[in-house]
Parts: structure tokens; sequence; C-alpha cells
């Protein structure tokens, strides 16, 4: 095999260069390149009607609508085809995985492996369409009464309205399926996992614009802080997003030589990571503190006009509030310990260590080993708790540091929560491709 030759470039730089020098590899990339090209020419084809300036009026002043964008890849703010992204998708993945433990025919096919999973692959994708034409009517619906379309153009299920309605569903419904067969594409043919690298897609892209508004609202120099608080949140990030317990197994196994049998140890660990949830108990908590606002936002008072209870719900679970803030720390914390046990619980670590020969030193295999999981992964996880309820609050700092302006709250709202996404997405695949390099003998990113 042709050994690489030194270079005097910088080590990133000469990976880079490596990876684009082999063929396949090359030709993975290109294709990982050539799919988000497409899934940005979709993300700019409108729903038809669609007042420009009301909608982009909306986006500023909601920091849910915005956090949404993240998972629609930018698509929802132009109100396009794709504007769900692959939403749908990880909501139908989310019920599959809480399903799973509960329902036990679920349980048995997860069991069966590689076509069990296929199974329950299909059955996400089924679930995903209803999903996703709910969730589509209800955008609609949320979109007209926040005034963002033209004069003339109804939402509805009955009348004149029913035809223009079901079309828009359909067409978004379509264009969610369209970004989730490309992600699939992504995965089998090229660099990573794809769906991750749709949002990291969007995210990327919309990062000049929200880099812009910061300029706009805040100034050079609030400009500056914002980054640094960023380029400090993506440190963070990394490091607990890195971070993992590693706890040793033996295996022994029988050889039978010579008609003498011999027994053989080995020895390698199970890698627990601190933070195992990613971005699923973010996305619980938003979701939840968000409804007692948006049900008040029906029953309240136009401005100008006496406030109600809906008013003050609306004052006191808004993000202006200290209230919101506080809950959502200990939202995430919680939503945190419940998905990680969920899917450790899943992964039945114990039995298969049992099953394998595999035991974990000092430690009986069985229902003692299962115990000992569960007590290190408690431990471990509320670091990765506490990280992410601390990356659900930056924008606390950003209000001290940068300003209390509304726009700026929400900017690094979004901000925090993507930059998750995208540290993510990026070791991921920085993962992959050195493992590509590595199996060629060359030297990759991370030494």
């Amino acid at each position: 095999m042709r050994q690489p030759q030194k270079s005097s470039r910088p080590r990133l730089m000469q990976a880079m260069v490596d990876a684009f020098s082999l063929p396949d590899l090359r030709l993975k990339l290109l294709f990982t390149l050539a799919m988000l090209i497409v899934f940005r020419f979709v993300a700019h084809v409108p729903v038809p009607g669609v007042d420009s300036a009301k909608l982009a009026d909306l986006f500023n002043r909601s920091a849910l609508l915005g956090f949404l964008d993240l998972f629609s890849g930018g698509a929802m703010r132009n109100l396009s085809v794709a504007a769900m992204g692959v939403y749908p998708y990880i909501t139908a993945s989310i019920i599959m995985q809480l399903l799973v433990p509960i329902i036990p025919q679920l349980q048995a096919l997860q069991k069966e492996g590689d076509a069990g999973r296929r199974k329950l692959n299909q059955w996400t994708h089924w679930l995903m369409v209803p999903l996703a034409m709910m969730q589509a009517y209800g955008q609609l619906i949320l979109f007209q009464r926040e005034g963002v379309f033209q004069t003339g153009v109804n939402i509805g299920l009955t009348g004149d309205a029913l035809l223009p309605t079901a079309a828009m569903v359909l067409s978004m419904t379509a264009g969610t399926v369209f970004l989730v067969w490309i992600g699939e594409r992504i995965t089998e043919n090229g660099i990573g996992n794809g769906i991750s690298i749709i949002i990291f897609g969007g995210i990327v892209a919309g990062m000049p614009g929200n880099m812009g508004q910061t300029f706009v609202t805040s100034g050079a120099w609030g400009l500056i802080k914002t980054i640094i608080l960023l380029l400090a949140i993506a440190f963070f990030i990394v490091y607990v997003t890195e971070a993992m317990r590693r706890i040793p197994v033996q295996y022994s196994r029988s050889l039978f030589r010579g008609g003498k049998m011999y027994r053989q140890s080995g020895g390698t660990h199970i890698p627990l990571r601190v933070n195992s949830a990613g971005m699923i108990p973010l996305i619980f908590a938003y979701s939840i503190l968000v409804l007692p606002s948006t049900v008040a936002s029906y029953f309240a008072h136009p401005a100008g006009q006496p406030a109600n209870l809906a008013n003050h719900i609306q004052s006191i679970f808004g993000v202006s509030g200290n209230v919101y803030w506080v809950l959502l720390f200990f939202l995430v914390v919680g939503f945190t310990f419940f998905y990680t046990m969920v899917i450790f619980q899943q992964q039945n670590l114990a039995e298969t260590l049992q099953k394998q020969g595999g035991f974990i030193p000092g430690i009986r295999p069985g229902r003692p080993t299962s115990d000992y999981l569960n007590k290190v992964i408690v431990r471990i996880t509320w670091g990765g708790a506490l990280f992410l309820a601390l990356v659900a609050v930056a924008p606390i700092l950003s209000r001290w540091l940068v300003g209390s302006s509304a726009s700026s709250t929400n900017l690094m709202l979004i901000s925090a929560a993507g930059l998750l996404i995208v540290v993510g997405v990026v070791l991921d695949t920085m993962r992959q491709i050195e493992a590509q390099l590595l199996m060629r003998h060359y030297e990759g990113f991370i030494k």
C-alpha cells in the first residue's frame, strides 16, 4: 500500500488533503456536498401566498419558531415546502424509542437484530407521515392567525379553503419525506449521519444572518462579545461531549489444542458517555415550556386592553421572565435523566455481557452487574444534565453581556442550541473521516 509522504502543512490541512486524495473518500465527501446543495435549493421553494415581511417579523419575535427553524434547516423561516424539515421524523423516532420498553412486541422486534431494527425503522417512517400532515396543518393555522398570508389566502378544511390547504399540507409533507430520503442517502453513500447533516447545513447557512442581526441590534462590541461567548460554549460542548467513563471488561474463552482445553482472557472497556442524551432533553423541555404561553395566546387580550389571566400567564412563561429560565433549567436536568435511563435500559448491557462471557472485574455477572452499571450511569449523568441545563440557560449570559433586547435573547437561544448540534455533527463526521484515513495508514484529524 502506498505510504503517505511527510508534509510541512498543518495537521488538519494535511488530513483534508489526504482525504481528498483518496478516490472513494473523495466521492463520499462530494456526494454529501451535492445532497446539501439539493437541500438548500428545496429550502427556498416557498408555499404560495406568503407575506415575507410579516413572516420575518414573526420569527424575530418568537424564540420557539427560531428554535424549530433549526430542525427545518432554515426552511421554516421561508415557509417553504421543506418548512418542517426532519422534525416529524425526529418526533416519530422519539415516540418509537419511548414505546419500545413499554410494548412487548416492540421489545421482541428490537432483539431480532438487523431484521427487527429495519422493521422498527419502517414503522417510524409510517408514523412520520401522519405526524408531518398534522404538523403542517397546525403550522399553517398558526401562521394564518399571525397574519403572514396575503389577502385572499385562507386555511381550512371546508369550502373554498379545502383544496389549497390540502395542496399546501401534502407539499409540505412531501418536502419532509424528501429531506429524510436525502438524509438516508447521505448516511448510506456519504459521510456522517444524514439527518444530522441536514440540520447542520441549515444552522450553518443561517449563521451569517444571525451574526448580522446581532451587529444591527447590539453593535460591533456586542457582536464581539457574542462571538467570544459562543466560542466558550463551543469549547465547553466539545469537552463534555468527548467525556466518558470507561468501565473495564474481561472476556474469558476456552480453546482446544492438542486435545487439551486452555483458558484465554482478553480485556476491553465499555465507554459510558457523560452526555448520552444529546439534544433530546432540550427539545422536550422547550416543547413543554412553550405550551402554557401558546395556549394563553389564544385567550389573551390584545395590546391596549386590560390584561387578563392569559396575559399574566404569557408574561410568567415568556422568555423575558425569570420563571421560564428556572423551569427550563430543572426540566432539562429531569429529562436528561429520564431519556438517558430509558435508552440505557434498552441496551441491556449486563445481559449482553453475560451472554458473551464478559464480566466487570470485582462484580458478579447478572443482577449485580446491572445494579453497578445503573449506579455509574446515574452518577455521570449528573454532569451531562448540568451541562445541557447550562447550555439551555446560556441566553441569560448573553442578556448580561450583549443586552436585554428580546431579539438578542432569542438569537442566543437559537445559537446555543444550534452550537450543540453543530459541534456534535462535526465531531461525528471527523471521527468517520479519521477512521477512513487510519484504515489506509494516513494521519487523521485527532492526535
